[in-house]
């Protein structure tokens, strides 16, 4: 069950989940030594993001980062790295207990993704958040994406679609320069965490905000986001221009 809110604007919409995103970990925190959670990148998340970093009444010391998905081949400090992303707008704000960055530029990406199953194997995820790619996508998992497997961490080939959305968000100058391959988390473990926080802005997501989360289309792999319908604790924010086709 996907629980749809709609706002105005995305500064509205950012601060809305943020709330609810705070409101999670400090009930965590409440029952638990630590809370876990999975934070995604780009654009969608900033105001998200920045909002969370003001909440009030989170003892961060206490919380374990994982993250959604990094770039094979990029190093830590390129500007479109997600590590990079992540440092600047959240960790080294809130300054997590751990953080678990997936080390895109690792000489073996396969040994990379079992360094990092195993950690995270480990660990219940309280809370997921998340966004919804210009082409449905969850993480890194393109169309069609694999609903079955069950391993936390895959190597994925990204599609012409996400890579010419990386170049439209500037991220890079040209989609010569995007990487073809990646590291994501997959569909699988996504829905292992127990709350799922979606927050997918921007008209351009319109069409994959309708495929995705429409009633009336099924869950199907060809829209890989569709599937949290299927999550009983899905909460989905939107602003007005990517619900614009619901």
């Amino acid at each position: 069950m996907v629980e749809i809110n709609i706002f105005e604007t995305k500064e509205v919409m950012g601060k809305a989940a943020a709330i609810k995103a705070a409101k999670i970990i400090r009930n965590a925190l409440k029952i638990k030594k630590k809370a876990y959670f999975i934070t995604a990148t780009g654009t969608s998340q900033i105001e998200f993001l920045n909002a969370l970093t003001y909440q009030r009444g989170i003892e961060w010391d206490r919380t374990v980062m994982f993250h959604l998905d990094e770039y094979i081949g990029l190093p830590a400090d390129h500007p479109a790295s997600f590590r990079k992303y992540l440092k600047e707008r959240i960790v080294d704000i809130i300054y997590p207990n751990k953080v678990h960055f997936i080390k895109g530029d690792a000489p073996d990406p396969i040994m990379e993704c079992k360094r990092i199953n195993k950690l995270i194997s480990k660990v219940k995820i309280d809370v997921a958040f998340i966004g919804i790619g210009e082409n449905g996508h969850l993480a890194f998992n393109d169309p069609p994406a694999d609903f079955r497997i069950k391993d936390p961490y895959i190597i994925v080939d990204l599609d012409q679609q996400c890579r010419n959305q990386q170049v439209g968000e500037r991220w890079f100058r040209s989609i010569e320069d995007v990487p073809k391959k990646a590291i994501s988390m997959s569909i699988q473990e996504i829905l292992r965490a127990k709350n799922i926080i979606c927050i997918c802005p921007d008209e351009r997501k319109a069409e994959a905000v309708r495929n995705c989360l429409s009633d009336d289309i099924k869950v199907t792999s060809t829209y890989p986001a569709s599937i949290l319908k299927t999550h009983k604790n899905v909460f989905c924010y939107l602003d007005k221009f990517s619900a614009s086709l619901l």
